[in-house]
């Protein structure tokens, strides 16, 4: 499905939304709730995302087809790994078969874990014989994806002895790591997390609980952009946030700072204001820890005619699509003036072309949800728009809400 989305006329925008469920804390918790069935889960994610992760982790025999849930695969591979007596082939699209499992596959080998390859050695899809993991420490290069650290963590209360996990050389996506571990912590669960060593304590039971999964805050961050290149006095409203988020991605508070954009709370909302111009017409930040917002805070200097470095972007290269590339192709459509190298982006002060643009969103979700804010500026063509399902299924439905007019083509 393509469409034709066309921005407000009135530019000074005022709406109030419900945002889905984190994907994150979701596939977190729902493994979880598959080792302690006693746990109680409120507000999941609508995602694909989610929804293939808990079908996955119904399947008791067989195939398990993800499709394009990275999340998912990480995390069934662990867990499927760890069941005693499983037998599964775990699989996904042709992008999933492309991007690598082997740090992961690797680690759960050295705990005593029965996996192998299907296709392509180190890729999807791979066959797990699930067993009991006795051996209970295992090391992994501290740069890769947190998905492959948090896969090991999340099961690490199963195991017999538990886990210890050392994390060598310098750490990626810390706060996703702090993530996993604090809701480990809120079902009950022994740990701790000292300089590169983590250790995660076996435990047979948790008490009865009921979590509340927050709010996104990746599907946020295309308010904040919204906000950002909308009129002086806009306010956006959403919930069900949390001033002290597990989320690293709840940056987006201090980020937009420098968009001249407010962020204020009131119980479980969160309130989005423009308060004044950006403030420098340039900016440089480091985004490691929280990576899924390059796209979105690219495009919010693009549509303020601002310049950027981003950095730390080394994990873009295998997410749905290579997101570094695909940014510089879409970007220079529009008449960007970008470049990228593996680990960063660099975005020159720029003027929006005015001529038709399509722009193509590689099966990527957050290609066609970075870009949207942008028809603010100028009537937009996103193909495939339908992709935004895998992690907010109502986000062109919101985006009417706010006042845009959205046309199948």
């Amino acid at each position: 499905m393509n469409i034709l989305l066309t921005g407000p006329t009135n530019k000074k925008l005022e709406s109030k939304l419900s945002v889905t469920g984190s994907k994150s804390e979701t596939n977190r918790l729902l493994l979880l709730q598959a080792i302690f069935p006693n746990i109680v889960l409120e507000n999941l994610s609508e995602s694909d995302d989610g929804s293939a992760m808990a079908k996955g982790l119904k399947i008791k025999e067989g195939v398990v087809d993800i499709h394009h849930a990275g999340t998912a695969m990480r995390f069934l591979t662990a867990y499927f790994a760890s069941q005693n007596g499983k037998n599964i082939t775990l699989t996904g699209s042709e992008r999933m078969q492309e991007r690598p499992i082997k740090v992961l596959v690797n680690a759960l080998r050295d705990l005593g874990a029965e996996i192998s390859y299907l296709k392509n050695e180190d890729f999807p899809p791979i066959q797990i014989k699930g067993k009991e993991l006795t051996f209970n420490k295992v090391s992994l290069p501290a740069n890769i994806s947190s998905q492959y650290i948090s896969a090991l963590l999340l099961i690490a209360p199963s195991l017999r002895n538990g886990l210890e996990l050392e994390l060598i050389g310098s750490i990626t996506s810390v706060p996703y790591i702090k993530m996993t571990l604090s809701l480990l912590d809120q079902i009950g669960i022994k740990n701790h997390f000292k300089e590169n060593t983590i250790k995660v304590f076996g435990a047979t039971q948790v008490k009865d609980i009921k979590v509340t999964v927050e709010s996104d805050w990746s599907s946020a961050s295309y308010f904040f952009s919204l906000v950002a290149m909308s009129e002086p006095g806009s306010s956006i409203t959403l919930s069900s946030y949390k001033r002290n988020s597990l989320q690293g991605d709840s940056i987006l508070k201090e980020l937009y700072l420098n968009f001249g954009v407010e962020t204020t709370f009131d119980g479980n909302f969160v309130h989005i204001s423009k308060i004044g111009p950006p403030k420098n017409d340039a900016l440089e930040y480091d985004l490691t820890n929280a990576p899924d917002l390059a796209q979105t805070v690219v495009v919010t200097c693009f549509g303020l005619g601002m310049s950027c470095h981003l950095s730390g972007l080394h994990t873009l290269k295998i997410k749905e699509t290579d997101r570094l590339v695909a940014m510089e192709n879409e970007l220079k459509k529009l008449g960007a003036l970008v470049s990228i190298t593996d680990h960063s982006l660099t975005l020159s002060p720029s003027e929006i072309s005015t001529k038709e643009v399509r722009i193509d969103t590689y099966n990527d979700h957050r290609m066609a949800m970075a870009f949207g804010p942008l028809a603010l500026k100028r009537p937009l063509i996103i193909n495939s728009a339908e992709v935004v399902s895998k992690s907010y299924p109502n986000f062109w439905k919101d985006f009417e809400k706010i006042g845009f007019t959205t046309k199948v083509l």
